[in-house]
């Protein structure tokens, strides 16, 4: 089959493309490299959407921002995503002086946006209530929120499948062929024809253009290291920013949409696009970023820590068109932040210029009579009502069978999860569809169950199950075979035990 498109990457970016082209009468294809959406920078994203101050003015990663911020209301709301517009704070501290959150004032009003400065350390106290008393000013954003990242992009990349786009996993791209009017894109399962190639392959970006013949960029893995503490409440109320570095936004203090708080995160450039270990310096340094600006913050609390991967390019701004080089070969390449935030207004600029390049005059984009805007509801018993509960779990007991006590997910969330558009194959596909997982107990309780369940509905042994790839593997052979072939040995002999 000859593909209009070949989407390379089902990160946040890829997903919203996917969707964004689904609106057309076009055959669409997604190539992703691992087992399922938002397995790689877009997991370990800090979920907020900035309301778009910040970039410098006439980037791209400014024009897409502030393009992008309002477009999330409709979207979250035709699929079902929870958003918070709760508002962000930078923080000027005591003996930084204002003049840089001026600055960002000075930005937001010549671009529309909604912000103000308070010098009121009693009205800042107000607002936000742990907040550290050496604050001398804050600029507020209202138009900030928080989002869960990988849930936007599964519910994008959702109707993207429900609207004719077709997803495949466990896909690297190997190859790339030029063909003249279409190209070849070689995995290691099957080749891929297509009339043209977007490139949102994040950390990998630069190499996919390597490979279609475009090398004027570089891809630099940037680490993020976070802390992420339980539920309190509205202990942490805002976004909470310092007054950013040259290299990153600086290590802030924010709530997430499912009401934790994380730490982080720091900004370290690296060679390696796979490490995504954290330190003790690293974790050092984001606790003490954190504790500038809320200083009591209960480190007691903590129930994890973990980095994501940024694609930086050597622009330092994010590259977005159709190559100069390779024709027919679009990029959405260098997403690092504002990414997530830009996302929607990347699909539509990226979708925009596809439309007008003249090297698709033979390939006709017209909108969809019939295009499905929303998907089914997904059910998370957790906000239901008691009442809504009970009729719930007499329409189907498997929502009255409790699989994660932390966060309150039942069997019949997990079954949902599964037989989705693009359902869990994976524990770490139903646990972001889910929330299984993500408590107190970080899966204590709740995984060997959801191994239990994922077999039981894709009628597969437990053994075939794994956490996110094929190589991050459960079971490893029966425990006594194990110990038998591991025994320690004494005399020749091994140890019985």
């Amino acid at each position: 089959m000859l593909y209009d498109f070949a989407i390379i990457g089902a990160g946040v970016t890829g997903a919203a493309i996917s969707r964004e082209l689904s609106k057309y009468k076009v055959n669409v294809v997604v190539i992703e490299k691992l087992s399922d959406i938002a397995t790689e920078t877009t997991k370990a994203n800090s979920g907020i959407v900035h309301a778009g101050y910040d970039a410098p003015a006439g980037s791209w990663k400014a024009k897409m921002n502030v393009k992008s911020n309002p477009l999330f209301d409709q979207v979250c709301n035709d699929l079902y995503i929870p958003f918070k517009r709760i508002g962000s704070f930078v923080v000027a501290l005591a003996g930084q002086g204002t003049g840089y959150i001026e600055e960002l004032y000075q930005n937001g009003v010549e671009r529309g946006i909604p912000v103000e400065i308070i010098k009121d350390l009693a009205a800042i106290k107000k607002l936000e209530p742990n907040i550290s008393n050496e604050t001398e000013a804050v600029l507020h954003a209202p138009t900030a929120g928080v989002i869960s990242p990988f849930l936007l992009a599964i519910a994008m990349a959702e109707s993207a499948n429900i609207n004719g786009v077709e997803f495949h996993f466990n896909s690297p791209v190997q190859n790339i062929e030029n063909m003249g009017k279409f190209f070849i894109v070689d995995t290691p399962s099957r080749s891929f024809q297509a009339k043209a190639i977007v490139n949102a392959a994040g950390l990998y970006a630069d190499e996919v253009s390597k490979m279609a013949g475009d090398e004027t960029f570089k891809i630099t893995p940037r680490k993020g290291e976070y802390l992420l503490l339980d539920k309190m409440g509205d202990f942490v109320r805002k976004v909470l920013f310092p007054v950013p570095t040259k290299k990153s936004k600086g290590i802030l203090v924010s709530p997430t949409i499912d009401g934790n708080i994380f730490l982080g995160p720091n900004a370290r450039d690296q060679d390696s696009k796979l490490d995504t270990s954290t330190t003790l310096s690293g974790l050092d340094e984001v606790i003490e970023g954190g504790r500038k600006l809320i200083p009591n913050v209960p480190l007691g609390d903590s129930i994890t820590n973990f980095a994501g991967l940024r694609a930086v390019s050597d622009t330092n701004d994010f590259i977005i068109g159709e190559s100069t080089k390779v024709p027919r070969l679009f990029q959405a390449a260098g997403i690092q932040s504002p990414g997530l935030s830009s996302c929607l207004g990347i699909a539509d600029e990226l979708v925009d210029i596809i439309k007008a390049s003249p090297n698709l005059s033979g390939t006709e984009i017209k909108l969809k009579e019939n295009f499905h805007a929303s998907r089914e509801k997904p059910v998370i018993f957790h906000d239901l009502s008691w009442s809504e509960r009970d009729a719930l779990i007499k329409q189907d007991k498997t929502f009255g069978h409790i699989i994660c006590r932390c966060e309150t997910v039942t069997e019949g969330e997990i079954v949902q999860a599964i037989k989705r558009p693009i359902g869990a194959r994976t524990v770490d596909g139903v646990k972001f569809r889910t929330r299984v997982g993500m408590g107190r107990c970080q899966g204590g309780f709740c995984t060997p169950r959801v191994i239990k369940l994922l077999a039981r509905e894709l009628n597969v042994d437990e053994e075939e199950i794994v956490k996110r790839e094929p190589s991050t593997r459960y079971f490893f052979g029966e425990t006594k075979d194990f110990r038998k072939e591991n025994a320690p040995i004494m005399n020749g002999r091994p140890i019985q035990q």
